[in-house]
């Protein structure tokens, strides 16, 4: 008997039903029950625990077209989400083989029972390829996924609980995996056999406004000699401005940047109005990019992987970039005098943008490597050089890995 024969052949304690009524079962682990979410897929072949403790994916069920994901189990240091005390915004993840035996030196815990322990559902034992081969033509659809080890599932109702969810499209997800409260920063990146360190002399103070932070931002932004302190995503302008900060930082996060921005953007332009450096990444993105008059849109499939190619136009260079994203920036609606500087190789679609007379500037993808390739590090340099130029200090010479104070 094959292994696709043995899987046939044990009855299903998991399963996925799409809008359209599609039905695809496989085993469950990790947490019971059911939820709605949309489907999506991830291409990197490794941090699934970062991928799956970012705040982007809020509202949305992870497949992996990595057919071995648990491999090297979980631990506390790989966590990319701030405000634990707040309940896992991934709803579910699905994974082509079953999962094994944690095997990495770093391992902690098992990957179910951390699954569990955040409240993720989990499906294995399906064919990844086919459910990646179906996104990518018909879309990322709108889904339920259920685990009962006892394989009780009323189909019926499951389908028209997926049929009835409304989607991303004006869902204001930052609201939900935001911090309570305002916070401060000191730890800097990993280091092999080291580590977190620590960095508590920042020179350039920074306000970075949390609509779904990652703790690898974070840090990049300490050891780039920022000194941060973070604010929740609603906090006003003046809030911000009372800091009297060198610089701003607009977060990634996950939902419509259309529905956040409701609150977001008018303060986001403020903060553009009051001359300071600027820099946003993903869903700050896109929200600095309707704070200046250009518009959003859902994209088809969205993207979501470790190897995405950037060309960035400002230096001529093509990156390997992270990116989760299921909104874009409209570049035909972008208006005079907003730059657009980085493109995706793969679609064309807008990744980057920025003021030709003020310092404010921004990435649709993920710079900060938690997981993915290191070639974006120099933004964080290019946004502390502008803090330097503001005070009239030399800027430091960018380089495409980590940067410098």
């Amino acid at each position: 008997m094959t292994t696709a024969d043995a899987w046939s052949a044990t009855p299903p304690t998991a399963i996925l039903v799409l809008a359209d009524g599609t039905i695809i079962e496989g085993q469950g682990f990790g947490a019971t029950g059911q939820a709605c979410a949309e489907v999506c897929f991830n291409t990197a072949l490794t941090g699934y625990e970062e991928i799956l403790t970012d705040p982007s994916y809020a509202g949305q069920i992870v497949t992996f077209t990595f057919p071995h994901i648990g491999n090297v189990g979980t631990n506390d240091e790989d966590v990319e989400t701030v405000n634990m005390a707040a309940a896992s915004g991934v709803r579910g993840t699905i994974v082509r083989a079953d999962v094994s035996e944690p095997s990495n030196y770093r391992a902690a815990r098992h990957f179910d029972a951390w699954l569990k322990a955040r409240g993720i559902i989990g499906l294995s034992g399906i064919d990844t390829r086919a459910l990646t081969a179906l996104i990518r033509e018909t879309g990322a659809a709108n889904a339920v996924i259920a685990h009962d080890p006892d394989g009780n599932f009323d189909k019926d109702a499951l389908k028209a609980a997926a049929a009835n969810w409304p989607g991303l499209v004006g869902m204001d997800l930052a609201k939900d995996v935001t911090a309570g409260q305002s916070y401060g920063w000191t730890q800097t990146p990993w280091e092999w056999n080291k580590g977190y360190g620590e960095r508590t002399d920042g020179p350039f103070k920074v306000v970075a406004i949390d609509y779904g932070m990652k703790r690898n931002i974070l840090r990049l932004l300490t050891d780039a000699g920022c000194d941060v302190t973070t604010l929740p995503a609603t906090a006003t302008a003046e809030e911000v401005l009372a800091h009297d900060p060198d610089g701003i930082f607009l977060s990634n996060g996950p939902g419509d940047p259309a529905a956040t921005g409701v609150y977001a953007v008018p303060e986001i332009r403020k903060l553009v109005e009051s001359g300071l450096p600027v820099f946003g990444i993903c869903l700050g993105h896109q929200m600095l990019a309707l704070a200046l008059g250009a518009k959003t849109v859902k994209m088809h499939q969205g993207h979501h992987g470790a190897n995405h190619p950037v060309f960035d136009r400002t230096t001529g260079k093509v990156e390997i970039t992270s990116m989760n994203h299921g909104f874009a920036v409209d570049r035909e609606t972008l208006p005079e005098g907003v730059e657009e500087t980085h493109v995706s190789l793969f679609d064309g679609s807008n990744c980057g943008l920025r003021l030709g007379d003020r310092p404010v500037f921004s990435v649709q993808y993920h710079p900060e490597a938690s997981p993915g390739p290191r070639d974006s590090h120099y933004l964080f340099l290019r946004f502390t050089n502008l803090m330097r130029a503001r005070k009239g200090q030399q800027p430091v010479a960018e380089k495409a890995s980590a940067p410098a104070a």
